[in-house]
């Protein structure tokens, strides 16, 4: 039954995302906004391309490992609504886990950093998938088959509220008023995917926006700092093979360096920017540094 409803919702929502990009496009064209490029969009499609095709060809590991666990679950939800519900918070939850490590860990940000190597926003950036994120994006499933949710259905759910992360990828929408503080908007969204350092890192929730105002990761869009798309340091490579794979290529650099198997574990696990020396610095290191001019240049002005 959920594989047939994930049929469904691909043949519904097909339609959708072609007129919607389609509009956008056009407007985009319209008003010289420069949103679009056809070199942009064509790797977009080619990287989603690229992980539906790892996920279809892996789907049956990962759903066998997933039922194979699913034997040892520990609660029955009855009720059907508070069943998907409960789901639907479960996995949104999930999801912003793995999107915080996705970001906070250097081996599994070289996975996703090809999502953000884009420097335009639009609805196909939503579809510039971390190509090779099926591989271990299940693992974090493995909780909510021990709470009872079935391992179908959690797929499908997966499809349903990526489905919404894909709608957020757009410029053309505001912050929304009082649903901003509920769910993920497209100025929220906005921010995620700039290389501005008060933004590095932030709004990591795929639908709601409620685990960032939690944990601490929520940044409002700000007037006076205009996004800027991209990463911190421009791709001047920007083919395909180097947009999947630079950020491995970095590594095995850092690897090779003469220092210490501790060391070398920190370059691969440690936050994108980390560095022995500090000729490189994370996100957080960059906005300390930022804060430190700020208050140096206001004391100087004064």
């Amino acid at each position: 039954m959920s594989n047939e409803l994930e049929q469904t919702i691909i043949q519904l929502t097909t339609p959708l995302y072609a007129l919607l990009i389609g509009l956008e496009a056009l407007l985009s064209h319209r008003q010289h906004r420069d949103f679009y490029t056809w070199r942009d969009t064509l790797t977009n499609f080619v990287l989603m391309l690229l992980n539906g095709g790892i996920d279809l060809a892996f789907r049956a590991v990962y759903v066998v490992v997933l039922v194979w666990f699913y034997q040892y679950h520990v609660t029955v939800i009855d009720n059907v609504y508070l069943y998907w519900f409960l789901l639907f918070l479960a996995e949104d939850f999930v999801f912003y886990i793995l999107h915080v490590v996705d970001h906070y860990c250097r081996l599994f940000w070289a996975v996703h950093v090809t999502h953000h190597s884009s420097e335009h926003f639009n609805l196909t950036t939503g579809f510039r998938s971390s190509v090779f994120q099926p591989l271990y994006r299940f693992v974090y499933f493995i909780p909510l088959v021990l709470f009872g949710f079935k391992p179908a259905d959690i797929v499908l759910m997966y499809s349903i509220t990526q489905t919404y992360g894909i709608l957020v990828h757009t410029n053309y929408l505001g912050k929304l008023g009082w649903l901003g503080y509920v769910f993920v908007t497209p100025s929220h969204h906005r921010v995620h995917h700039a290389s501005n350092v008060a933004y590095l890192d932030k709004n990591m929730g795929m639908c709601l926006i409620i685990w960032d105002r939690l944990f601490g990761t929520f940044q409002e869009e700000l007037d006076q700092e205009p996004v800027r798309y991209g990463l911190t340091k421009s791709l001047e490579d920007t083919s395909l093979g180097n947009t999947i794979f630079h950020e491995w290529k970095a590594i095995a650099k850092d690897l090779g360096r003469n220092v210490g198997i501790t060391t070398k574990l920190k370059y691969l696990l440690n936050p994108p920017g980390w560095s022995h020396d500090g000729s490189t610095l994370t996100s957080n290191q960059l906005r300390e540094l930022e804060e430190k001019q700020k208050s140096s240049s206001s004391v100087t002005t004064l």
